[in-house]
């Protein structure tokens, strides 16, 4: 049978995603069409059950953008309240730590000017300042599907079903998904994202870009004992207890009221199947220089996601007919600052000033060239151009000799000396696992409740919501692979990588079988970057789904 005609929202502007980018691009064009007094219908959709509930980040945030965007911030209330008043940069062994001097850090690994925030809450008062300005955002939408017209240009997305049943079946109260129709639509939807990947492929937006490199991030909110906290401090570690030719690192922000994020990264081109990133944070957290800072101390929270680590050389082709990629859609972070807010934040300003050129010229759904131009002539760029080289040459010669390459090279970058290179990356983050036979199993700790926890009592603290009677949205191109191939040839390396225990080699059985325990994942789509024959799809579930965070 046919499925009943979907309701119709029209906008001129449709942005799908509502963290910094989606909301800077609202908050901008609203700004453009007051200032000639014009009427903008603008749309934000975003999946999860509020704005912010999904946002996640260490996070210190270059407030660059920010001036630019609201230049009033502090009187308007920005939740931009600790700034950064102790910078420390550790290279740690198994049982050392060595300070690296601020006056051998390059001037833009420093972080004077910087604040330490909560992302989330940074994403909940844009979210505020966008309304005030009439931008319409609707919470726990995802978008599922893109939306053609019959030019081929993109003119709107679909939104999820909600109240399917596990079996595809209608429950009770079942409302089919909306088209959202717009003369431009920007995608916003952060790292990995499902409709990028679509568009990216019908567009061939990665024709001449090379492959995207992701880490995967951890973090979790301690309340330390007063006497261990410093308002404003900043310390980044690298080291143990990954090996030299794994990359990584480690983070602790001291935010106000005794909170403090502490966090681990580990960059997804580890070769070594039996790596868990997770069990690599834990065993952090236990290091001389780092327990005595948590002794005390209690965990609040916990949460992870991936990060865009390609920097310049793995940007795809940022429009199409009918939109542009903004935001980590795309990826505009820079790895060695560890910093990406500003550079969403700002793509997203350009791509609306781009928007509103397009829609003051009478086009619609057209390309929007100008976003890149832009873009090439903004600061971000060249934010990127001088860092270009650290996450390849990090990824080739290895952690300390990549470091001291990168660090010569971001020296003379502040000499305003370029080089006249760029490396390459390579293989894929799904291409460089080892064979089982060919790598050392990896024997972690039991945590002790104290420093370190399992996955379970972490996933715990992320507060997910997910509905049990739901359609699995951690998809399998062929059920066959898992065991076939993963388990085979890489011991199913899905069972460690990902953050949150989603999936299980069952062995209790004839045969050994994937369960996938989708209620616990945190949309972090390591899976979807990682597993090393890309059988694994992410898909959106039911608006609303995933984690709940505060105050990350």
């Amino acid at each position: 049978m046919s499925q009943p005609q979907r309701d119709v929202m029209q906008y001129q502007v449709l942005i799908v995603g509502a963290g910094p980018a989606g909301l800077s691009a609202a908050i901008r064009l609203k700004q453009l069409a007051n200032a000639e007094q014009r009427e903008l219908s603008i749309c934000v959709l975003e999946k999860a059950s509020e704005v912010g509930a999904h946002t996640l980040s260490g996070a210190v945030i270059d407030p660059i953008a920010l001036n630019e965007l609201l230049p009033d911030w502090q009187a308007l209330g920005a939740p931009l309240t600790t700034p950064v008043k102790e910078d420390h940069f550790l290279y740690l062994t198994e049982r050392k730590s060595f300070t690296i001097p601020d006056a051998l850090l390059p001037p833009l690994m420093r972080n004077h000017g910087n604040y330490i925030i909560s992302l989330g809450a940074l994403t909940r008062w844009l979210g505020e300042q966008a309304e005030a300005l009439g931008v319409e955002i609707y919470p726990g939408f995802s978008a599922v599907e893109p939306l053609y017209d019959a030019s081929g240009a993109l003119k709107g997305v679909i939104s999820g079903d909600m109240g399917r049943a596990r079996d595809g079946s209608e429950k009770p109260g079942f409302a089919q998904g909306i088209e959202l129709h717009a003369d431009y639509t920007l995608i916003a939807e952060g790292t990995r994202g499902s409709l990028t990947r679509q568009l990216e492929a019908r567009f061939d937006l990665r024709r001449e870009a090379e492959p995207q490199k992701y880490g995967l991030g951890f973090k979790e909110l301690w309340q330390l004992d007063p006497a261990q906290h410093k308002p404003g401090l900043v310390l980044h570690a690298q080291g143990w207890p990954l090996d030299d030719a794994t990359g990584g690192g480690a983070f602790i922000y001291h935010l106000e009221n005794n909170i403090a994020a502490v966090g681990y990264v580990v960059h997804l081109n580890y070769s070594n199947p039996y790596l868990s990133p997770f069990e690599e944070f834990q065993r952090f957290k236990t290091h001389p220089a780092i327990a005595p800072m948590l002794a005390g101390g209690k965990r609040l929270s916990y949460g992870a996601r991936t990060i865009n680590e390609g920097g310049l050389q793995s940007l795809p082709q940022l429009y199409f007919p009918g939109g542009a990629l903004i935001g980590c859609a795309a990826g505009f972070v820079n790895v060695p600052r560890i910093k990406g807010s500003h550079n969403a934040m700002k793509s997203g300003m350009l791509a609306a000033e781009a928007v509103f050129e397009a829609l003051s010229a009478g086009r619609s759904q057209d390309s929007l060239i100008a976003y890149t131009d832009k873009l090439r002539a903004s600061w971000v760029w060249q934010d990127l151009d001088q860092v270009r080289n650290v996450k390849p040459a990090i990824s080739r010669f290895g952690n300390r000799l990549g470091s001291l390459i990168s660090g010569a090279e971001m020296w003379l970058a502040s000499f305003k000396v370029r080089l006249p290179w760029t490396l390459t990356h390579g293989k894929a983050d799904h291409e460089t696992l080892d064979p089982k036979d060919q790598a050392r199993p990896i024997a972690y700790p039991k945590p002790d409740g104290t420093l370190s926890f399992d996955r379970l009592s972490s996933v715990f603290l992320a507060n997910l919501q997910h509905d049990e009677d739901q359609p699995v949205h951690l998809t399998l191109k062929d059920a066959s692979v898992p065991i076939a191939v993963n388990l085979a040839r890489y011991d199913s390396p899905e069972q460690r990588y990902c953050p949150a225990g989603v999936y299980e080699i069952v062995e209790r059985e004839t045969t050994p079988r994937l369960q996938i325990n989708a209620a616990n994942c945190v949309h972090c789509k390591a899976c979807d970057i990682k597993d090393p024959t890309q059988n694994i799809v992410w898909v959106p579930p039911e608006g609303g789904s995933g984690p709940s965070y505060t105050r990350m």
